[in-house]
């Protein structure tokens, strides 16, 4: 088991250096295989397309633009590890560790805004995670107990419904229905710290809660329930009815835990996924948090926040496998020896 540990801790770690280095080439190679000079680069990073050509030389060669990509390169790692320092120009700013970046629009480092719009999504997923998780394999498990029942049609029409539709419309249609017609939920933008007030943060986050659990849960139901079917019908269910073992237990603890690799790959990726940024159910809601942030960065052209929020997003979903490889184990023993 220890082996185990180790191989998918370095799994990991190379996975997130690799990331890196694809990130980095995303933003400054690939522009200068397609012909962007890094006059034209300084000029995005900061924001002034409109810049004189001494003005981007400037820009540049304060920001190391002009430096060897590979000295660029690891500039930008140790600046993650250890802080950095920006010429603006007017002075020197410091971004201390870890340094995402450094946004010369807004003249901040990106780490600190992100950590504050952090405890939004990260309140969004953990709840709605936890609601589509066990509404979903829960309808998935009587689905597949009750084949061809009426119950198990219904649950599988409104599962296909809620694949289909899509975050923004369910999301409007939530906030008209059952915020400005009834008033029983709160309307967009509101959000309390949990800390500051528990049940009125419950409040202000149910809605968007329900509104994203209905779209996952509606998958998880249907592949609770091709599970099940597959799961139910080994011999080893068979043999453990033949022993006499009560029917809750048959289910629970040979059927579902077979039932359940499928699941947690699934849940991994997709936790990961909205702790990285959940923007369309974000930018419905309006909820301050990273999805929404990225949003923002893409529309004002700042490319420091949207290379923060695309590494940031990249350790959400690296460890949210290495959770995932874990539990496996735990699941399923015969993964240890692989």
């Amino acid at each position: 088991m220890v082996a185990y540990i180790i191989r998918r801790l370095i799994a990991a770690v190379l996975m997130l250096i690799i990331v890196s280095i694809v990130t980095f080439s995303i933003f400054f190679v690939v522009p200068r295989l397609a012909g962007v000079t890094p006059l034209d680069i300084a000029n995005r990073y900061v924001g002034s397309k409109g810049a004189s050509a001494e003005t981007a030389q400037a820009i540049a060669e304060r920001l190391g633009l002009t430096d060897p990509l590979i000295v660029q390169y690891g500039r930008w790692i140790k600046g993650v590890f250890l802080g950095t320092e920006y010429d603006i120009g007017a002075g020197v700013e410091h971004c201390p560790a870890p340094c995402l970046g450094y946004s010369f629009i807004t003249k901040q480092p990106v780490w600190p805004e992100l950590l504050d719009r952090l405890p939004v999504t990260i309140s969004l997923a953990i709840g709605a995670s936890v609601i589509w998780l066990v509404t979903g394999v829960a309808i998935g498990v009587l689905s597949a107990l009750r084949r061809g029942s009426l119950f198990d049609r219904a649950a599988m029409a409104v599962a296909l419904a809620g694949v289909s539709l899509p975050i923004f419309f369910t999301g409007m249609m939530a906030l008209v229905i059952f915020s400005y017609h009834f008033g029983i939920t709160a309307p967009g933008g509101s959000y309390t710290p949990f800390l500051e007030n528990p049940l009125r943060w419950a409040y202000d986050l149910i809605l968007p809660w329900v509104t994203l659990a209905f779209l996952y849960a509606a998958g998880y139901a249907r592949l609770t329930r091709a599970g099940m079917l597959e799961t139910m019908s080994e011999d080893y269910i068979r043999t453990a009815r033949a022993k006499g073992l009560p029917e809750s237990k048959v289910i629970v603890k040979h059927g579902l835990r077979g039932a359940l690799t499928p699941i947690v790959t699934i849940f991994g990726l997709d936790l990961g996924l909205l702790l990285g940024g959940a923007i369309l159910t974000e930018s419905t809601f309006s909820l301050p948090g990273i999805g929404k942030y990225a949003v923002q960065a893409i529309a004002a052209n700042d490319l420091p926040k949207i290379m923060g929020v695309t590494m940031v997003a990249t350790v959400f979903i690296v460890v949210a496998n290495l959770i995932v490889d874990l539990l496996y184990a735990v699941v399923d023993p015969r993964v240890r020896l692989t």
